[in-house]
């Protein structure tokens, strides 16, 4: 007579688990599966316990399959098959109900933490079965824990898990982000996480930007003390080297010069101050000689000029070409007026004369050639 053959399983809680029950020679007998309270669950294809959890799969004289859905912690247990033969042969199955741990938590963070001091860190989650594994990480780099504890939760089934860590901070570990992982294998591959921001107080940082770059005398001149840190300055204080009272205490950044003068030159201070210290930054003021930039109107002028002088050379070029082409044909004129003047009573006849002697030379040189 063979045995009924089944297998362990291993559910995630809130999923399905499937039971499956097989024997070779069922000798004219029925299948039984029943749970660790010895409850029968299903005999052959008749449902022996209400609850529709618990479902029919597969009924056969070689096989009894069933599902459970949405497994519980409770389920967990060894489940039996059983067939009813002299003498009764079982078969056992283990369910191993694992519990999903909750997004870890993370403590520690609320209040910033000074610069060169230790940032104590603790992240917890609960309800894992088995107990899960934490780990820490800032930014992309790994951080190794200080220690972690176990605890069993009230239900007698979970646990919460607790993990340390502690690392000096500096001024760079402002805004860092510190993560905290939980292994588990319910998750399935996946990862559950949770992230902080560090917030990190360190000494102020100072300099001064005047505006404009260049200052000249008879300027306004601002000069911004440029103050960085965390907390950011709050007070700032203007002092000029070499004379004893100071300019301007105040939480205003800018020292104001309305209109600059010669004996404004000299090395300017501001000292900033935060929560976490102070800092001072200098500045040399050489203040330069006022040089008058051109202004719009003149520059207007000067161009009008310049197309006033054209237009004036134009017109005299064009009188100088025609004065020399009007000489040029009144000498043409006299000329033909002299060579027929001598004997003609008045101007027209002298020009007819002319251009007939022309003609009558012309005839000569021809009769001549």
């Amino acid at each position: 007579e063979s045995q009924p053959t089944t297998s362990d399983e291993t559910v995630v809680a809130g999923g399905t688990v499937v039971l499956k029950c097989q024997v070779e020679d069922p000798d004219d007998s029925s299948l039984q599966w029943s749970n660790p309270a010895q409850q029968t669950l299903y005999f052959g294809e008749k449902r022996a316990l209400r609850d529709n959890r618990i479902q029919l799969e597969k009924s056969t004289p070689n096989e009894l399959t069933i599902s459970i859905s949405d497994v519980v912690l409770s389920d967990e247990g060894e489940y039996t098959c059983s067939i009813f033969t002299m003498p009764v042969r079982t078969a056992k199955a283990l369910v191993t109900v694992l519990g999903i741990p909750q997004k870890p938590q993370i403590f520690g963070h609320e209040q910033p933490i000074d610069e060169e001091k230790m940032a104590r860190l603790t992240c917890q989650s609960s309800g894992s079965k088995p107990a899960a594994l934490l780990r820490w990480r800032k930014g992309n780099k790994e951080l190794k824990d200080e220690g972690t504890e176990v605890v069993e939760d009230p239900n007698g089934k979970t646990f919460t898990v607790s993990s340390r860590v502690e690392f000096r901070v500096t001024k760079e570990d402002n805004e860092a982000e510190v993560t905290c992982t939980v292994d588990h294998e319910s998750l399935q591959n996946s990862e559950r996480s949770t992230t902080q921001k560090l917030q990190v107080h360190y000494k102020p940082t100072a300099k001064i930007e005047p505006r404009p770059q260049y200052p000249r005398e008879g300027q306004e001149l601002q000069l911004q003390c440029d103050g960085q840190g965390n907390p950011i300055p709050q007070e700032f204080l203007w002092e000029k080297e070499g004379s004893t009272a100071p300019l301007q205490r105040s939480s205003n950044s800018i020292l104001i010069f309305p209109f600059l003068n010669k004996s404004d030159s000299g090395t300017y201070v501001c000292t900033a101050t935060s929560s976490m210290g102070s800092v001072v930054a200098k500045y040399n003021l050489d203040v330069s000689d006022a040089s008058p930039v051109p202004s719009t109107s003149s520059t207007y002028h000067a161009v009008i000029g310049g197309v006033v002088a054209v237009i004036v050379f134009l017109l005299l070029s064009l009188l100088i070409v025609l004065g020399h082409y009007l000489i040029r044909h009144k000498g043409t004129y006299l000329t033909h007026e002299a060579k027929g003047s001598d004997d003609a009573p008045d101007a027209d006849t002298a020009i007819i004369n002319a251009e007939g002697g022309q003609a009558s030379g012309d005839d000569k040189k021809e009769y001549f050639i």
